[in-house]
């Protein structure tokens, strides 16, 4: 905890990890920039990949850890240093897995999915990620949240036709334009889908909204940039599909207005059918959830890797200023991983 890991300041971090699993000889270790893997190699029939990212989002005031009590307070201390301690305790101690694993600690998931250092592994070094499925330890309460929704990002731009604000029936004001939409997104009820007994609630969200030329000018251009969260029985085409039906009347290509999709993610289904993520959700004792952010469960899937999340933590407190986490469920989340990997 107290060794920052801002994204593209992992280094340090990376260097303790890669010296801890160093010091083991059960472990095939590799490092590709600041992504440090280690692997059994005992033969098994099936391989495990346990993922997570070492980077954490600015520090808030709450760069010096502290612990009170039973709870260690401080940046990443949900999110996920947390499930980076347990991981570590786990491939450090646990010498004979009845799986083979694979323990895989990587930088940069904090920002842009493009500078992510699983893309960098998945580009440069495949054969380390290969997996029958994989366990990202996100928080999750120390309960398995199961896939992962998909985002789709885009942006809507209605113009207008300037004038003086003191005349501005000359014109046409494209921020005024902007109310039909908002509304229209504003009202919508949200769509629930339930996949392997866990319900997906999608969510559209403005997120930004731009315009204005001066004080005393009507402005003649205006953007807003929405967020759909999308359930993984949808593809992000699909889901573009359904904005557009939606918002269809708010905005006029004829009028010179442009819709575009700035980025999207697809989610990835529970996948609670594979038998260690069967077992996984058997161990933890409790009814499994839907992941209604997007993780890198869905990198994984998109490489045929089946995986869900889990790990110790509050997902609520995750970038928040009081980050946290208990020591009750850092010992819930070693107690079900460690029985996942040691009973057959």
């Amino acid at each position: 905890m107290a060794v920052p890991s801002p994204s593209r300041g992992e280094a340090a971090l990376a260097g303790l990890v890669e010296e801890a699993l160093g010091a083991c000889p059960w472990l095939e270790l590799e490092r590709t920039g600041d992504n440090v893997i280690g692997r059994t190699t005992l033969g098994h029939g099936q391989r495990l990949v346990l993922a997570g990212h070492l980077d954490t989002v600015p520090a808030n005031g709450n760069q010096e850890p502290r612990i009170e009590g039973d709870t260690l307070w401080g940046l990443g201390a949900s999110d996920m240093k947390g499930g980076l301690a347990v991981m570590l305790e786990l491939a450090t101690t646990v010498r004979r897995p009845v799986v083979d694993v694979t323990w895989c600690f990587y930088a940069r998931e904090e920002i842009g999915r493009a500078d992510s250092g699983l893309l960098e592994l998945w580009e440069k070094r495949p054969d380390l990620l290969a997996g029958d499925a994989a366990i990202l330890g996100e928080p999750t309460s120390a309960v398995v949240e199961a896939g992962c929704q998909g985002t789709l990002r885009l942006r809507v731009t209605l113009r207008g036709v300037r004038a003086h604000t003191a005349r501005p029936f000359a014109g046409r004001n494209a921020i005024h334009r902007l109310t039909p939409l908002l509304e229209r997104v504003a009202a919508w009820p949200g769509r629930e889908v339930v996949l392997d007994c866990c319900t997906y609630a999608e969510q559209l969200q403005a997120v930004a909204v731009e315009g204005g030329v001066a004080a005393n000018v009507v402005p003649d251009e205006a953007r807003i940039t929405l967020n759909h969260r999308y359930a993984p029985d949808r593809n992000a085409a699909e889901a573009e599909a359904f904005l557009l039906e939606l918002l269809q009347g708010t905005w006029d290509p004829e009028a010179g207005d442009t819709w575009d999709v700035l980025d999207a993610g697809d989610g990835a289904p529970p996948s609670l059918g594979h038998p260690l993520l069967h077992s996984l959700v058997e161990k933890s004792g409790a009814a499994p959830k839907a992941k209604v952010g997007w993780t890198d469960v869905a990198s994984f899937w998109e490489h045929g890797v089946p995986a869900a999340n889990f790990g110790p933590g509050d997902p609520l407190l995750a970038h928040h200023p009081d980050e946290r986490v208990s020591v009750a469920q850092l010992e819930r989340a070693h107690e079900v991983l460690l029985a996942l990997l040691t009973v057959a």
